[in-house]
């Protein structure tokens, strides 16, 4: 603990888009002394990932271009939050304090529950799974047969992307294709898809029961020959807010109020897929993720001025999917993050959606430039954060009035 000295000392826990965002915000006080611990020592561009599969990408940056030359990266993963000691337990050793603490471990994949998933299937959460199928998907033949379970965005993604390859592709849905989307724009995914000769398996009977090394088993009681088994279905996060004993949602994401501060510590503060405001997340997604971001930062920075924190906005915009290289998808919604009718599709979906991720890196490389940049998190959602947390029965904690550290 820092408070008789001149820094406040605040750590980052993550590197990805929540944690770059907040660590650039956070350089925009004096006197702040940030330091962003992270496993890897590049930036992940996880909405690439899928690209990194098909070879069109590397999905990552180098953190000299998006990270801000005053933060400190330290390469490194933290194993325990001892929050009443206000420090952390590194898993190289030894232990780093702090006086304030953002939590953006962020998401990765979740225990299919399947047998024989964890040990046949290949998970492309990270970027380290991505690059474990890469090999694999080179040493099977053109014509094997390749299966992506889960149909939400990184299945259809992915499944389009090696299809426009060449490759044999089934997508098994367990459901519904992209529930997230409207009817019409699901359809024309579909019609997509099928151009690319994907071959997509909806309906309930379709949930994964069992894979081997040569095929996966469905509920229905068919049997799909699959030499490479790609599972995209359902994300977690880490359980070091768990293990920490700090207080989470059943799926392990630090539970917070509205203004993103740990219902437990006032000087822990949560961002991205790992946190859970008032009980009730947004979806996991880099839409969501540096807004988050950014709000965390600005929490912190009140926080040290003695300054009532803002709570956060939830606004969204849609999802934009790429469809292969030459064409993709974006739904429009709601600002409450519902499908509506209304998408653009084909080419000119495409170039949005390289727009889209060539814009999170800019956005990034903007407050990097000039902290306090970044302005999303302002605009007004119009109310829809009170509305859901009323449909929902749920009280939104008062932000807590911190003296300066």
């Amino acid at each position: 603990m820092n408070e008789n000295t001149e820094a406040v000392e605040v750590i980052v826990i993550g590197g990805g888009y929540a944690g770059v965002m907040a660590a650039n915000r956070l350089m925009m006080r004096d006197g702040v002394r940030v330091t962003l611990v992270n496993p890897r020592t590049a930036f992940v561009h996880r909405i690439r990932l899928h690209q990194l599969v098909g070879g069109s990408d590397d999905a990552v940056v180098d953190y000299r271009d998006v990270l801000a030359e005053g933060v400190r990266l330290v390469t490194d993963t933290v194993t325990r939050i001892d929050a009443p000691g206000r420090s952390l337990t590194l898993a190289v050793g030894g232990t780093v304090g702090y006086d304030y603490l953002v939590y953006a471990v962020g998401s990765g994949s979740a225990d299919p529950g399947v047998p024989g998933a964890a040990e046949f299937a290949y998970p492309i959460a990270s970027l380290e799974e991505a690059q474990r199928l890469r090999p694999a998907l080179d040493a099977a033949a053109p014509a094997a047969p390749v299966t992506v379970v889960g149909a939400g965005a990184t299945g259809i993604e992915t499944a389009a992307e090696l299809a426009e390859l060449g490759r044999r592709v089934t997508l098994v849905c367990g459901g519904a294709l992209g529930p997230y989307l409207h009817r019409r724009a699901r359809r024309a995914v579909a019609r997509r898809l099928a151009a690319l000769g994907v071959t997509v398996l909806e309906g309930a009977g379709t949930r994964v029961t069992a894979v081997t090394r040569e095929s996966v088993e469905l509920r229905d009681g068919r049997v799909l020959p699959s030499e490479v088994t790609i599972w995209t279905a359902g994300f977690g996060v880490p359980d070091l807010a768990v293990y920490s004993g700090l207080s989470t949602d059943p799926l392990g994401r630090l539970l917070t109020d509205e203004t993103l501060t740990s219902v437990d510590d006032v000087r822990i503060v949560a961002a991205g897929d790992a946190a859970a405001p008032s009980g009730l997340p947004p979806r996991m997604s880099c839409q969501a993720a540096m807004p988050l971001g950014a709000r965390a930062a600005d929490t912190v920075l009140s926080r040290i001025a003695g300054e009532r924190p803002e709570t956060m906005n939830s606004l969204f915009a849609g999802q934009c999917l790429s469809l292969g290289r030459g064409a993709g998808i974006f739904q429009i919604s709601r600002r409450n993050d519902i499908a509506t009718w209304f998408h653009i599709g084909g080419r000119p979906a495409a170039k949005l959606k390289e727009f889209v991720c060539g814009g999170v890196v800019k956005a990034l490389v903007d407050e990097r430039r000039e902290p306090g940049a970044y302005r999303v998190h302002k605009i007004s959602a119009g109310g829809v954060r009170e509305r859901e947390l009323r449909r929902a029965g749920r009280a939104a904690a008062a932000p807590v009035r911190e003296p300066a550290a």
